[in-house]
């Protein structure tokens, strides 16, 4: 066996279904997504993780938390998990960022936020640095965010950037697991937990992708 990640968004807000841009607004689960993170819990509690860690807001430490208690283990907290920083953006819906910003939502740049290159780079880094501490076979689960998770997955990954939008997104309580071998990072699972659906996130839009 090798070490593991598994990359766990978190459950559903409000904002997710009204599908207002996050970013950093702390927002809170609200009642589906309190049940989504409790039936992700019973799932991956079967894989025996031996350490949880997740972004500081509150969604996703929640969505963790509801996992720790399932497995007896404490919930280290990192604000590099954070979600991508929307700047401008952030409460608004998709449909008024398209009609203030139109170039700008095109290629998905919020004005003052945080650039997708820092992202995946502040989230690998942390992924990897948790993952050091983790015995060669343990499971690291890490609760984060719909575009912080795919951009620091495709970091980890060595995927160029021009390839990125070929990884699509997570669904609210989904998870893609990764695993370290003799050549780096390789990804076993990804949008794993529940069938295809759409997918609401602070993550490029798909049809855009």
């Amino acid at each position: 066996m090798s070490r593991r990640i598994v990359c766990l968004r978190h459950g559903q807000t409000l904002w997710n279904v009204e599908q207002r841009f996050q970013g950093h607004s702390d927002i809170p689960l609200d009642e589906t997504g309190v049940a989504q993170a409790a039936r992700a819990a019973s799932l991956l509690a079967s894989l025996r993780p031996t350490m949880i860690v997740s972004s500081d807001l509150q969604r996703a430490n929640d969505t963790a938390l509801a996992l720790g208690r399932l497995v007896g283990l404490d919930v280290a907290v990192d604000k590099d998990f954070r979600e991508r920083g929307g700047g401008q953006w952030e409460g608004l819906t998709r449909d008024q960022i398209a009609a203030r910003w139109p170039e700008e939502y095109a290629a998905w740049e919020a004005p003052d936020g945080e650039p997708v290159t820092d992202v995946a780079s502040r989230v690998a880094t942390a992924m990897r640095r948790w993952a050091a501490r983790v015995d060669d076979d343990g499971l690291l689960v890490v609760v984060s965010h719909g575009a912080a998770l795919r951009l620091g997955i495709c970091e980890l990954l060595g995927l160029p950037e021009q390839l990125w939008p070929a990884l699509g997104g997570l669904g609210n309580c989904s998870w893609s697991v990764l695993q370290e071998g003799r050549k780096g990072w390789r990804l076993l699972e990804h949008n794993a937990g529940t069938l295809p659906e759409p997918v609401h996130s602070d993550d490029k839009p798909e049809a855009e992708a």
